[in-house]
């Protein structure tokens, strides 16, 4: 009887409404999302990718187009730190744009050429208007044809609701790893 009434209903019913109307009807609760509101998950997970492109960017030498891309990722006053291998050392700044300075201070001084940051297993608990994210991050920062430096570590993220958008309030990074790697020339 019920797959016959099924069977009976308007051509134009959506196979959302008949999964909601089983949903129903099994005596379940079905809540649809309004289409203006994104997903606030992949809105935040979207911010370490932001991050990783704006640092990339000023890898490849350009620190303007880094700090704008970290001006979407970041709150206006956003605290920054990376804490290194020895647990000891630690680098914190306030605001993008120190940060982005900080950053080509580093990679210049390095002589990096080129760098690719990977993020993954990215973990993320929302509450209201804030969340914390973490993700791993995998970057390699290319010195010469023959030699890289290879970094790992764990981005630990404050993320809050910001004017509708998500952004990091404060990012600590904390390095497991910082490697050099140099192939033999020929």
């Amino acid at each position: 009887m019920f797959w016959g009434a099924i069977s009976r209903l308007p051509q134009r019913i959506t196979l959302t409404a008949l999964v909601a109307t089983l949903i129903v009807l099994l005596g379940g609760v079905f809540h649809t999302a309004p289409a203006s509101q994104p997903n606030d998950k992949a809105a935040i997970e979207g911010l370490t990718v932001c991050y990783a492109l704006g640092t990339d960017a000023i890898g490849r030498g350009d620190i303007q187009q880094g700090k704008d891309i970290y001006r979407d990722c970041f709150t206006d006053n956003a605290e920054i730190t990376a804490i290194f291998p020895d647990g000891v050392t630690t680098q914190t700044r306030i605001g993008t744009d120190a940060w982005a300075d900080f950053v080509a201070s580093v990679f210049q001084g390095n002589g990096y050429t080129a760098t690719q940051h990977l993020i993954g297993t990215v973990n993320i608990q929302v509450q209201g208007n804030s969340a914390t994210m973490s993700s791993y991050l995998h970057a390699t920062h290319k010195r010469s044809d023959t030699s890289i430096d290879v970094a790992n570590g764990t981005y630990e993220d404050e993320v809050i609701r910001q004017n509708g958008r998500w952004k990091i309030n404060r990012r600590t990074l904390k390095l497991i790893t910082f490697l050099n790697l140099t192939s033999p020339q020929n």
